[in-house]
Parts: C-alpha cells; structure tokens; sequence
C-alpha cells in the first residue's frame, strides 16, 4: 500500500526534483504541527548545492509547485553546501527544523518575512538572530557565474531579489517552513519528528 506522503509526492510530480528523505520529513511535520494555518508547505533542501534550486514552495491542498528558487545559507554553514548549522547568536549560520512564517516588513534588505523557530534548542532563537527571508544581490543566480556559488548570509535563507516578494507574500502569515539536511544529529534531537502524527 502506497503511504498517503508517498501519494503526495508522485502526485505533485517531484520525483527527480526534491529528495523523497527530505519531503518525508516536511510532510511528517505539516501534518503534526498545528499552529499551521496554511495549506502551504516550503521546503529548503541543504543537501544540495547553492548553485541549484534548492528551495520550493508546495501548495498542499491543490497538489501543486508554486515556487522553485536559489536560497543562500549562513557564511559560516560552509562554503558550496550548508554542512554546519547553529542556534547561537552570532554564528552566522543557517538552522535547521520547522518554522512558521510571520508577518512582513521593510528592513535594511528590503521587503522581508518574520520566521518563529519552533524547535527548542534547535531553531527557537530566531527571532533574536534576526533570521528572516529577504532578498539579496548574493542570492541572485547571476553569482554564480562569477563567484562559482551564491554569496551567503547572516543564516537568513536569503532569496533572488526578482523572487522575493512574489515568494513571501505566497507564503506569508502563518504557513509552514522547513529546512532539511541529512543531519542525523537533527533528526535525533527534534521533538517533531519524534512525536507520532495521532498524538498530535
């Protein structure tokens, strides 16, 4: 019996796109975390490379890709691929685990997107790191050309400038973010994943 996550992703045609690991692990926690107010999902794939299109934007209700872009990770994640990750003030690098997006503002980079951390220990510093989506001239694929990656952040998951707006304002208010990687140290330490779907 093909498993209802399994459905989803074969349905929305993201076989040879999106890792299935990574999918498995969003869905599990959409379907968990219920402080989502959205039927919208955005996954963030950190084991692919900044030179690829890394992040996408599923709307889970119609079975449908609204959005596939370049995002940038924290300087200090590592260089082509984001291979470290911190909770910590300061660390300039990106962290893992679920969020809720928040309201939007304008700051010094623009048009921008509130993210809550909701995993302890894990994300739930990031409001006081300031990580939020924004807009970038270092997240424009463009770089890549010169540079051989994308520039990185202060561990925003900082997207193209022409992107920005249209992605946060799909995603704004109350929907699901997560950022995967093949992190065995994430995965036994989230709460979320850990908790079965009934006890939620």
């Amino acid at each position: 019996m093909v498993s209802e996550c399994k459905e989803m992703y074969v349905s929305m045609h993201l076989e040879n796109k999106v890792s299935f690991k990574a999918f498995e692990q969003a869905y599990n926690g959409w379907k968990k975390i219920s402080s989502n107010k959205r039927n919208v999902l955005t996954l963030i794939d950190f084991t692919k490379p900044s030179t690829q299109e890394r992040l996408y934007v599923l709307d889970m209700k119609q079975k449908k890709v609204l959005f596939v872009s370049h995002v940038a990770h924290g300087r200090n994640s590592g260089g082509n691929y984001a291979t470290s990750f911190s909770n910590v003030n300061g660390s300039h690098q990106s962290s893992l685990g679920f969020y809720l997006t928040g309201s939007t503002y304008i700051g010094k980079n623009g048009y921008s997107l509130l993210l809550e951390g909701l995993e302890k220990g894990i994300n739930d510093k990031a409001r006081e790191r300031a990580i939020v989506i924004h807009g970038a001239a270092y997240a424009n694929p463009a770089m890549i050309g010169s540079a051989g990656r994308l520039g990185r952040s202060f561990g925003c998951p900082a997207l193209p400038e022409a992107l920005n707006r249209p992605i946060i304002d799909a995603i704004k208010g109350g929907s699901l973010l997560f950022i995967y990687a093949d992190d065995s140290k994430y995965v036994a330490q989230s709460q979320i994943l850990s908790r079965p779907i009934a006890a939620l």
